[in-house]
């Protein structure tokens, strides 16, 4: 306001429209008005890397924005957040405008169409929450919108006329932006709806028999999949396109939730799929933001105890129904849950109480016993006991972290538009993205990869 006092005095000659905001400044009080304008940026930037770092968060969150490494600084604030890869970013971005222009007025009126633009776009979104969230009258909305969005769209407009001297690097920064944004959220709902629309439906897996049609090794296989209900249709590829599979077979899904923790006793659901003969499971693991995921081996003995603990104590009354009817019990893990199933090692001893103990003996005898140790009570029959010697079984011979990659590709008579955008920007980005934590912290050596591609 008292750069605007001041030209309004210093409009005489042709040149005055270039004064900038120094001059406009008192001698006496420049020096003083500089350092207050410096603290005021450092404020400025800190608030602008803040507001970055939370809208990528619920961008990704929402499936809008490629997947990133993400760091929580904070158990108790759960927005305290730092991103390394958009920092970097900002900084380069930074460094690239004050290169390239070398002038602060260019860059002030890049910076005032960015400011006015959010401001303009905060009111637009303000009317929309007076009337769908405070649920306030429509006039009362629109009387906000015409009284700060006139006043805003005055200064929207005057930064509009600096358009070519600096101005367009906020639009050009923000076409870029969405481009990558529309690209992503587009071929992730592609593939989401592949996933969706062919699954496997239970009647196939029925009509395949408890051998699945193939053979049955011992071992367990862990099919990571993102959906939580179903049989995702990457498992039809294993099963008709390997020759033998596992005797235990687990979909494993790895959730994120909003919280900083979740509790060890709440740390899986478990379930089966399809009936007791087919020896198929699935798993939901949840964590929170600020809960370290174990390494392979303490995660194998966890699942494994889960599941052990979910065939010994299977009760309807402990069951959450899931889509499609399917059934799943909250299971804690073996460290919080000292009244379920264990599982320890000893060197050998033949003695056993068959009442307690359920073990499978490896065939190689120098090896090490491994044996589950089931709660004197409540009894378990023999069909639950035999499933627990064969889980137990298959422990020992192994665990496999099967993972399928699926590219997607555009279906054949798609336009140009549709093919530039899945083959070739959404594979870019999936390409460049992070890799879920579950995949970072897998064995190489147990990891079995299967590529699949999507045709949306």
């Amino acid at each position: 306001m008292g750069q605007a006092a001041y030209l309004s005095k210093h409009h005489i000659n042709e040149t005055d429209y270039r004064i900038g905001f120094y001059v406009s400044v008192p001698e006496k009080i420049r020096w003083p008005v500089l350092v207050i304008a410096i603290l005021a940026a450092v404020v400025g930037s800190q608030s602008i890397i803040t507001g970055t770092f939370s809208i990528i968060k619920q961008c990704s969150a929402l499936g809008c924005f490629p997947k990133i490494k993400i760091i929580h600084t904070s158990s108790k604030i759960h927005g305290q957040i730092y991103i390394p890869q958009i920092n970097w970013t900002l900084m380069l971005l930074c460094l690239a405008v004050t290169i390239g222009f070398q002038d602060t007025k260019r860059m002030g009126n890049a910076s005032g169409l960015a400011v006015i633009t959010v401001m303009l776009v905060t009111t637009c979104l303000m009317s929309l929450v007076i009337v769908l969230c405070w649920h306030k009258s429509v006039l009362l909305a629109v009387f906000f919108l015409f009284f700060f969005g006139s006043i805003e769209a005055l200064y929207f407009s005057a930064s509009l006329m600096k358009f070519l001297e600096g101005a367009w690097v906020p639009i050009a920064l923000a076409l870029i932006f969405s481009v990558i944004m529309y690209v992503w959220h587009y071929g992730t709902l592609k593939k989401y709806e592949f996933d969706v629309q062919n699954k496997v439906s239970i009647n196939w897996l029925l009509a395949l028999g408890p051998t699945l049609g193939i053979v049955r090794v011992r071992g367990i296989g862990l099919i990571h999949t993102e959906l939580v209900s179903g049989i995702p249709a990457i498992f039809s590829h294993f099963v008709t396109n390997l020759l033998a599979f596992h005797q235990v077979v687990v979909f494993l899904c790895i959730k994120s939730v909003a919280v900083p923790h979740v509790s060890p006793g709440e740390r899986f659901l478990v379930g089966r799929v399809g009936p007791k003969g087919y020896r198929l499971y699935r798993c939901i693991a949840r964590y929170g933001y600020r809960d370290i995921h174990k390494d392979d081996i303490e995660f194998e003995k966890d699942l494994t105890c889960s599941i052990a603990e979910f065939i010994r104590s299977e009760r309807p009354e402990h069951i959450t129904r899931m889509e499609n009817d399917e059934k799943m019990t909250v299971i804690g893990t073996s460290s919080s849950n000292s009244q379920g199933v264990s599982i320890c090692a000893d060197g050998g001893d033949d003695h056993e109480d068959s009442s307690e103990i359920v073990s499978a003996k490896s065939p190689e005898k120098p090896r090490k016993r491994v044996r589950f140790v089931v709660p004197e009570s409540p009894q378990i029959d023999s069909e639950t006991r035999e499933e627990l010697r064969e889980l137990m079984e298959a422990k020992e011979s192994g665990m496999a972290f099967i993972l399928g990659h699926s590219y997607v590709r555009a279906k054949k008579g798609s336009n140009l538009m549709k093919r530039i955008v899945i083959n070739y920007g959404y594979d870019f980005l999936r390409r460049n993205s992070r890799e879920p934590t579950y995949a970072l912290s897998i064995s190489h050596a147990s990891t079995l990869e299967v590529g699949m591609v999507y045709l949306v």
